[in-house]
């Protein structure tokens, strides 16, 4: 499986950015594909997660109600749509993909995910 990560670049205050996550080969049964972010000195933190088996969706709770992510299974893409965007935002943006381990939680999509995208970098400023 590889993913690669694109649509990132500058936005000012208050905008919005599209970043799709290319997706090629596929992982046998349920999965969880995330976007996750990390900005220097720390850690990379989880920003979306969703399940292939019933598209149950995990949001942090700092993008909640301003991040929406979305599959796209004919072109085998992943997107994250971030509206309302803030300088807080701005940090490199990857896409990852694991397999699904039991039910979904939040924890569903976490740092060592054994298929990352390349990173993104988003930055947010006027």
């Amino acid at each position: 499986v590889q993913l690669q990560a694109s649509g990132g670049g500058l936005v000012q205050p208050g905008g919005s950015l599209r970043l799709p996550c290319e997706v090629s080969g596929a992982i046998s049964g349920a999965y969880a594909v995330g976007w996750f972010r990390q900005v220097p000195g720390k850690e990379r933190q989880v920003v979306a997660c969703l399940s292939s088996y019933d598209g149950s969706l995990y949001y942090g709770d700092s993008v909640k109600g301003r991040f929406t992510i979305s599959r796209d299974l004919v072109k085998n893409e992943v997107y994250l749509e971030m509206n309302g965007l803030k300088p807080e935002d701005s940090a490199v943006y990857y896409c990852a993909m694991d397999r699904l381990r039991g039910a979904f939680t939040r924890w569903s999509c976490y740092p060592g995910m054994d298929y990352w995208g390349k990173g993104t970098q988003v930055t947010v400023s006027s």
